[in-house]
């Protein structure tokens, strides 16, 4: 599809692999610990609004797996999320209600019925082509979408508490495609979402235009149906497949990399693959299954770890030094431009964030090893000058 298509290599192959691991449903897993991990993903292309061709690569995607599943297709890959009520709905179980069974006027019992049939397919691929309206819809106060989003990922059982929304939703398959430009994904993820792990779930990944085709791009007929062919045979075979493990080759990879995975990473880029492990065996997963195989194989594994090095690497692209603290970040980016006094750096706030509130972002801007500050002797009371730690 490369050639045809004027979108990143990198965005065709993610959304394919979203979409694979969405359409072969809440089988196949692994065991972390305590946790079953399925190969339900969510990824976010992170460009330009228009020039990254990030819908394009799903529309390629999509109309590929339309020849694979074309119930999936149609009725499985929505676009746009609203709320976490409206997400439970979309994969609720059967919803069931006692009614009165009456004799002479007086209630003498009551009878279970079915009150709605609920939803059996419970895979279900979200499509959100403007990703900063989830964000910005997350922000509003009683939401529900990120503990929901946040529990689709994790376990598969997602229920509101809100009193006026009895679905509940079990073994769900839900992945998200999202996509988004840097721009906006700075202005709208907020510290609340960047701490309470919903942005580690995520898959952060640059894209841009990858070639100029004046003409558009067309895919012979003849390699679609041998690529659809090949996907709907690995689909077939892998029916029934449950515990998902590694083999020898894999698992000395797996321990040879595991601590640079787990190991804390500092400020808000840290904060944001902080689920490396995780993330790196659901797309092993994927390739394996891709292959037909219940075992992960090296070349799965390596396969997996290149995408999410490339993750990581974005993630760092897009996040940079940034702590996640907003006033943390504007002092950051005020020392950018030079040195600056303790005076200088509160006079930046114009009196709207407190003292404390600056104290507490110095101190994490030095745990974090990003600025340092010196006493600068002026004949009187010394003057406390603050600069970027150098590298």
């Amino acid at each position: 599809m490369s050639p045809h298509s004027e979108a990143d290599d990198v965005a065709l192959l993610v959304n394919f692999l979203v979409a694979f691991g969405n359409v072969i449903g809440p089988g196949p897993h692994f065991i972390a610990g305590a946790d079953k991990h399925f190969t339900n993903l969510f990824a976010v292309l992170v460009g330009e609004t228009s020039k990254g061709r990030k819908g394009m690569s799903w529309n390629r995607i999509r109309e590929l797996f339309s020849r694979i599943d074309g119930q999936w297709a149609a009725y499985k890959t929505p676009d746009g999320l609203s709320s976490g009520e409206g997400l439970i709905w979309a994969v609720r179980d059967q919803i069931m209600k006692e009614n009165p069974i009456k004799k002479e006027g007086w209630v003498v019992d009551y009878q279970e019925v079915i009150e709605d049939a609920g939803v059996s397919d419970k895979r279900l691929l979200i499509v959100e082509g403007e990703f900063a309206s989830i964000l910005k819809v997350m922000q509003r106060d009683g939401n529900t979408l990120s503990p929901v989003i946040r529990g689709a990922w994790d376990k598969g059982i997602l229920q509101s508490l809100t009193k006026n929304s009895p679905a509940k939703a079990t073994d769900v398959h839900i992945s998200i495609l999202g996509h988004i430009s840097r721009e906006e994904l700075l202005r709208n993820l907020t510290s609340t979402e960047m701490g309470n792990g919903f942005g580690n779930r995520f898959l952060w990944v640059c894209v841009r235009r990858s070639k100029s085709l004046p003409d558009g791009g067309i895919v012979p007929e003849e390699k679609i149906k041998a690529l659809v062919d090949r996907i709907k045979d690995a689909v077939s075979k892998i029916q029934g497949i449950g515990f998902v493990t590694r083999d020898k080759e894999a698992n000395e990879i797996w321990h040879a990399v595991y601590s640079s995975l787990s190991e804390g990473k500092p400020g808000l880029y840290g904060a944001l693959i902080a689920r490396a492990e995780a993330q790196a065996m659901r797309l092993a997963c994927i390739y394996a299954l891709l292959d037909s195989s219940a075992i992960v194989r090296a070349e799965h594994l390596r396969g997996a770890l290149a995408i999410w090095e490339y993750c990581e690497e974005s993630a760092h692209y897009i996040f940079g030094d940034r702590t996640g603290n907003p006033v943390a970040d504007k002092i950051m980016f005020a020392l950018y431009n030079g040195p600056l006094s303790q005076t200088a750096l509160h006079g930046l706030f114009k009196r709207h964030v407190k003292g404390e509130a600056i104290g507490d972002a110095l101190e994490l801007l030095l745990r974090l090893g990003k600025v340092e500050c010196e006493e600068k002797e002026t004949g009187g009371r010394p003057t406390i000058i603050w600069h970027l730690k150098q590298v």
